[in-house]
């Protein structure tokens, strides 16, 4: 099917040009905001019925990790993506139109925000990483959706029917990549995480939600990868047909994960004790 052709600049001001991107960024992080607003409104989802953290905390939170994941992000682009390009010429670090962020480097840049925060505020370092797991979602889904219309980061080739014909993806049909990360890494996850939230409250367990979504988004990541077209200037690695660079960074954050999630539980049940 052909590439619905939207214009990747949603509106204009005079000469301000303002992107669908950008809007997906600012989309993402409010109503991420408004969404812990109302779990850290709600004394119940947490242990002995009182919330670590506060909406004051959370309006505070919002410079620092929009900070974290733009310059983790870009930070992390460049890093496991594109060095050599740049070590070659260091202004393209500067050039965001060249291969723009990395959700490993934004997910590195938002936790070292989170740990500075927290022990800044008094709160939890495990009940600012629930929180702030708990939201993501947001971000990844109207993320994705913005690489969908920018046309980029597409997928591999496919003959199926719902195979998209990307303005820079030569004259080939592939896999709508964006979209299905969109819908596994932001509507299933962000689903998954609220069931825990509100059935199983798994806040009262510091650390669980944070797992989760560790888990979770690696096991997505690695999933589409098999549908995306790895970086043109990575390619395929250690000579095989499907082993990329997003499989590799993500395969750690399910031990990482894992980890979470087991300290979690040994933490609770050992505080639990008498």
């Amino acid at each position: 099917m052909p590439f619905p052709n939207i214009d990747p600049v949603a509106f204009s001001i005079g000469p301000l040009a303002v992107h669908w991107y950008g809007l997906a960024y600012v989309a993402g992080i409010l109503l991420g905001w408004l969404y812990a607003r109302r779990l850290a409104a709600n004394p119940s989802l947490w242990r002995n019925g009182q919330p670590p953290i506060n909406a004051t905390h959370l309006d505070d939170f919002l410079v620092w990790v929009a900070a974290g994941i733009v310059l983790g992000g870009r930070i992390g682009y460049i890093l496991f993506y594109d060095f050599p390009m740049v070590a070659a010429n260091p202004l393209r670090a500067l050039e965001i139109w060249n291969g723009g962020m990395s959700f490993h480097g934004g997910f590195l840049g938002a936790t070292l925000a989170m740990i500075l925060f927290a022990r800044r505020n008094g709160i939890p370092v495990w009940s600012m990483f629930d929180t702030v797991a708990a939201v993501v979602p947001f971000g990844l889904f109207f993320g994705r959706i913005a690489n969908f219309i920018n046309g980029e980061l597409w997928g591999r080739l496919s003959s199926a029917s719902w195979a998209v014909v990307f303005p820079t993806g030569g004259p080939f049909a592939r896999h709508p990549s964006q979209l299905y990360e969109a819908g596994l890494e932001g509507i299933v996850l962000l689903l998954v995480l609220a069931l825990m939230i509100f059935q199983f409250k798994a806040l009262k367990v510091p650390g669980v939600i944070a797992g989760t979504f560790v888990i979770g988004y690696a096991l997505c990541r690695i999933f589409v990868e098999f549908f995306r077209e790895p970086d043109a200037q990575l390619g395929y690695l250690l000579g095989t047909n499907w082993l990329t660079m997003g499989m590799v960074l993500s395969l750690p954050m399910i031990a990482v994960g894992l980890w979470a999630v087991l300290r979690a539980r040994a933490a609770t049940a050992a505080s639990a004790q008498p």
